[in-house]
């Protein structure tokens, strides 16, 4: 019976303190007719800044389901950079949302939405609805 109960705590203490950061990066993805603009690039900049800063894990959430035609949001946790690494970060999302904004087709992709002020704490995304871990 002790074991069970050890067990028992011990995942719940593992599954209460799993969500380490508290301070996430928003990016919006809005659509304009046909549906919003791939995730694709933003998330291959991730990719390749986490390489590139030899950062273990780099905390990205999906939010789904926000409008009729798919718009969705993205979170990235920022608790665990440094200072400079934040700061580059942030300057690499705003060029890669700009590049893709400049580069979509005026009349039929979506917008890609990025404002380095616009902070959300864990405390918004605990009730947020359709939020999961991006894998891909």
């Amino acid at each position: 019976m002790k074991k069970v109960l050890s067990a028992g705590a011990l995942f719940c203490f593992t599954l209460f303190f799993s969500q380490k950061n508290q301070n996430y990066l928003k990016i919006s993805y809005a659509s304009v007719c046909c549906g919003p603009a791939s995730e694709k690039p933003v998330i291959s900049y991730l990719k390749e800044f986490k390489r590139k800063n030899q950062i273990r894990s780099l905390e990205i959430l999906m939010q789904k389901g926000l409008g009729k035609e798919g718009e969705f949001n993205v979170y990235v946790g920022t608790d665990f950079l440094s200072i400079n690494q934040r700061s580059r970060l942030i300057r690499g999302l705003n060029a890669a949302v700009s590049n893709q904004n400049n580069g979509r087709k005026q009349e039929s992709n979506g917008m890609v939405h990025f404002d380095s002020a616009d902070i959300a704490h864990q405390q918004d995304l605990v009730n947020a609805k359709n939020l999961t871990i991006y894998k891909k």
